[in-house]
């Protein structure tokens, strides 16, 4: 049995506490039910050294087969080449035999002319009946009727048919032993296949214990939203008892030249006063008062709460994080960008320990530049469309990566370019690396083994049994919208997520071709196998996803475009993570 997660849901907290620049303890705000380190459950291992054992052994028969595959290759080259050998030197050993053939017909007419002269039994005549070439042509010196330039040709001929019979005896020699080979290399495959089987139960059993746990963690996450979701409600009803009315933010731009009556300014970690917030003192603790557009703002993104991310798309039924953030701040009246650059680009900065609810969080590296946007909720939290997680959702606001908070209640700043990827990094969105459509490195994600994925960590496409990682799911379904709408009917499907199982099995089918298990893109949910026209190039389906797709995060990998060797027009990969 695996231990319990390592991670718990903690009471919810203050969402704020601030010392304003009046003389007031502390602010009343909006508390925020704790939320995961790793959003939706997916983004970390369970502590077990059993499952990181049987990782190893899985990573252990990946080793040996993709060590053999070369061999395999190899095996089956060699063996097409004697076949192909083989065929060639009998068809060489059919034509000079029937060359050798059209000269005994002209050597025929010699016997004619021997039989007119009452010529008696000779070597010709055993020519003629059918005999051994080999001994008519020793018998040659014996037959004064052929003249010599007979004997030459016929000669010639037989030289020339005994040198094909033996390069085709080489190459039957040369199959078989290919064919050896080839059945030794298949011997050995079958063996690690049946090693790999073997691997793949036992990792069956226990991510069943993992999945449950991982559903445990997602009806955490689950719970932290709803949570939130009411302590912001609760938050709402707390104003409208306390009988203020949000002002709107050009009236808290500038604190010091005066706020609405009743209202003191909140104060900053650098000395006097915060813009874009103010507090109605009273005791124990003041009320944090924001503008009415972040209030809006920040209302309807929770009532966004769950609904899958997808990159490039802007609702109503899936969001990414920058739309999201352009949605929920446009509902306000506050015209924003929909994407995480340009978005960092035009907000207004205030100091990290300033956050405020409404405020936006930029997350990144100095290696990756930029890579996540999200609505601050208090210090710790955020809500944001998160890649990772799948969804909407509540997390953790890691403020080891926070590169800015800006406050969109402030106005826009001057344009300034977001920092992007420094020394060949590849560039992050909305919480998850992007990585080109060409790219073989390692795709592995929420710890576990490729094609062993625990079904709660994977979301249905909407097309029979399917199912795909969740983000790359909600960007299917989205794609799917906008393919049905072009052609007025769904896209049509033949694979998504592949078990390793499946992978051992179709390995052992077309070791050849298939990847090896443990390797394929299927195994991480995040490739598909399209029909319905889309596996033809250069057909308008076709077309249309290599004009559209992109928008959704999909791509056609370029190792399977034409002229590069491994042409698969059905085979499209999500990029967007």
């Amino acid at each position: 049995m695996l231990p319990r997660s390592r991670w718990r849901v903690r009471r919810p907290s203050v969402l704020l506490a601030v010392v304003a620049a009046a003389t007031v303890v502390g602010l009343a705000a909006p508390a925020v039910a704790a939320p995961s380190d790793q959003p939706g459950g997916t983004s970390g291992v369970l502590d077990s050294e059993a499952l990181d054992e049987l990782q190893q052994r899985a990573a252990e028969v990946q080793a040996d087969l993709l060590a053999r595959q070369g061999e395999v290759v190899a095996a089956q080259e060699a063996l097409a080449v004697a076949q192909d050998d083989a065929a060639q030197a009998e068809a060489v050993v059919a034509d000079v035999e029937g060359e050798l053939a059209g000269y005994q017909e002209v050597v025929a007419e010699y016997a004619s002319a021997v039989y007119r002269d009452g010529g008696a039994l000779t070597p010709l005549t055993l020519l003629l009946s059918g005999g051994d070439p080999g001994e008519v042509v020793a018998a040659m010196g014996y037959l004064e009727a052929v003249d010599a330039h007979a004997a030459e040709v016929v000669s010639a001929a037989e030289r020339q048919r005994q040198a094909a019979v033996a390069e085709r005896d080489r190459a039957a020699a040369a199959l078989a032993q290919a064919q050896a080979r080839a059945d030794q290399v298949a011997a050995e495959v079958q063996a690690l296949e049946d090693a790999a089987e073997a691997v793949t139960s036992e990792l069956d059993a226990a991510l069943g214990d993992v999945d449950r746990q991982l559903a445990q963690l997602q009806a955490d996450q689950v719970q932290v939203n709803e949570q939130t979701a009411a302590n912001w409600r609760a938050y709402l009803d707390e104003i409208v008892a306390a009988g203020v009315t949000p002002p709107p933010a050009a009236e808290l731009l500038d604190p010091v030249a005066g706020l609405p009556g009743g209202l003191a300014p909140v104060g900053a970690i650098t000395g006097g006063a915060q813009g874009g917030a103010a507090q109605l003192p009273r005791q124990p603790t003041s009320l944090l008062v924001l503008p009415r557009e972040v209030l809006t703002a920040v209302t309807t993104a929770m009532d966004q709460l769950g609904l899958p991310y997808a990159p490039g798309t802007a609702g109503p039924e899936s969001y990414d994080c920058g739309s999201l953030v352009q949605s929920a701040y446009r509902t306000a009246g506050v015209e924003l960008p929909a994407d995480q650059a340009g978005l960092y680009a035009i907000t207004r900065p205030v100091a990290v320990e300033d956050v405020l609810p409404g405020d936006l969080v930029f997350l990144g590296t100095p290696e990756g530049g930029l890579g996540h946007v999200g609505l601050a909720l208090d210090t710790r939290s955020m809500l944001a469309a998160d890649a990772r997680a799948g969804a909407v959702v509540v997390r953790s606001l890691p403020t080891d990566q926070v590169l800015m908070i800006g406050r969109p209640s402030l106005g826009q700043r001057p344009a300034e370019p977001a920092p992007g990827p420094v020394g060949g990094a590849l560039r992050v969105e909305c919480g998850n690396t992007v990585y080109p459509p060409s790219y073989d490195g390692a795709r592995s994600w929420g710890g576990y083994p490729n094609g062993l994925i625990p079904p709660s960590a994977l979301c249905e496409i909407g097309a029979a049994a399917h199912s795909l990682r969740c983000d790359a799911a909600a960007a299917y379904r989205a794609m799917n919208g906008a393919f049905t709408a072009a052609f007025g009917s769904p896209i049509c499907i033949t694979d998504s997520y592949r078990t390793y199982a499946s992978q051992v099995r179709l390995y052992g089918q077309k070791p050849a071709l298939a990847a090896v298990p443990g390797t394929s893109n299927h195994g991480w949910g995040l490739a598909v196998d399209l029909c319905g026209g889309i596996q033809n190039f250069g057909t308008p389906q076709y077309r249309w996803m290599v004009a559209n797709a992109g928008r959704f995060g999909w791509l056609h990998p370029t190792w399977a475009d034409p002229g590069n060797g491994r042409e698969e027009p059905w085979h499209w990969e999500y990029a967007g993570t």
